[in-house]
């Protein structure tokens, strides 16, 4: 069992344990603290989206930063679980965590778009395109929604849609990182 640390907000240093699953790699600290300096102006009062959200370090670390609400899709049961332990153990009411597929989720139409996305799914799963395209197809993307994508450096340039304007990128290690707002054309 690992732990991952928030980093600052409400629940500054707080540790939460974090279920080993296969393919699971939480965000690293420093990768963390550089997208959510990104995100300083955005989070606090923002209505999240955490897809593939494993250990929920994005997650959390929003609601730390006071965000509105986080909405964690998570597939694996045990890993959901934990989500939730991890939830209660916050005594966060502003958690969601849905366990079930991201595609089969991102399938159905959304009614209420959010305002900013966090994308990190599995490495070398091809997942990615099919989620940019259901997130749009979807509606689950207002006008300036952010969104953040965590992917494996070898994948090289992600193909966005052209409503996507890259606001910052980075890399550190094998991972790329970047942040995206959706504009109008």
């Amino acid at each position: 069992m690992g732990q991952i640390r928030i980093i600052s907000g409400q629940w500054r240093g707080r540790k939460l344990p974090v279920h080993d699953a296969q393919g699971l790699r939480p965000t690293t600290d420093r990768v963390k603290e550089t997208l959510f300096n990104w995100l300083a102006p955005d989070i606090r009062g923002a209505r999240c989206l955490d897809l593939f959200a494993g250990s929920g370090g994005l997650g959390f670390e929003a609601l730390s930063r006071f965000a509105d609400s986080v909405t964690f899709i998570e597939k694996d049961k045990q890993a959901a679980n934990q989500l939730r332990s991890n939830a209660a153990a916050l005594k966060s009411t502003a958690a969601e965590i849905i366990h079930t597929d991201t595609l089969a989720l991102l399938s159905q139409p959304c009614s209420n778009p959010y305002d900013i996305i966090f994308i990190d799914p599995p490495f070398r799963k091809d997942l990615l395109d099919q989620v940019i395209e259901l997130l749009e197809k979807n509606h689950y993307l207002s006008q300036d929604t952010l969104i953040y994508i965590e992917a494996e450096k070898e994948l090289g340039e992600i193909i966005t849609p052209p409503s996507w304007h890259c606001y910052r990128e980075k890399s550190a290690g094998q991972v790329a990182f970047r942040l995206y707002q959706k504009e109008e054309l």
